[in-house]
């Protein structure tokens, strides 16, 4: 097990939104770090659950993260201007709300969180 304690967060590789989740997440949770497991608008990949390869590739990282960091909180996130899911907020935050039923039967013992990253670079749960 790693030292210190940990958080998974499922997030776009957008750099913009990096530093505000990590912050919410350490904030909100009291932990040390964030485990990101990224791609360009990864609530798309796991909503649509179509492209297999990608989905399976974010479930091993976040397992890694849940039973190797001993994560218990996995956030889903959404955010304004995706480049890699170019659509409105509320399709995004439907989005994040199919992501989490996914994410849910991948049999982790961890707490689900929907998040979004405004357009001014803020976090809001969803």
């Amino acid at each position: 097990m790693a030292k210190g304690t940990f958080v998974t967060a499922i997030n776009c590789m957008d750099g913009r939104v990096q530093l505000p989740v990590i912050e919410y997440m350490t904030n909100r949770f009291g932990v040390d770090y964030v485990d990101m497991v990224t791609e360009p608008g990864p609530i798309k990949f796991l909503a649509e659950n179509i492209d297999k390869t990608t989905v399976e590739s974010i479930r091993k990282r976040v397992e890694i993260s849940a039973v190797k960091h001993g994560s218990k909180v996995i956030a889903i996130v959404g955010h304004a201007d995706c480049a890699g899911n170019p659509v409105e907020r509320d399709i995004q935050v439907e989005q994040v709300a199919k992501s989490m039923e996914l994410a849910k039967t991948w049999g982790l013992d961890a707490e689900f969180l929907g998040l979004f990253v405004n357009e001014r670079w803020e976090v809001e749960e969803i």
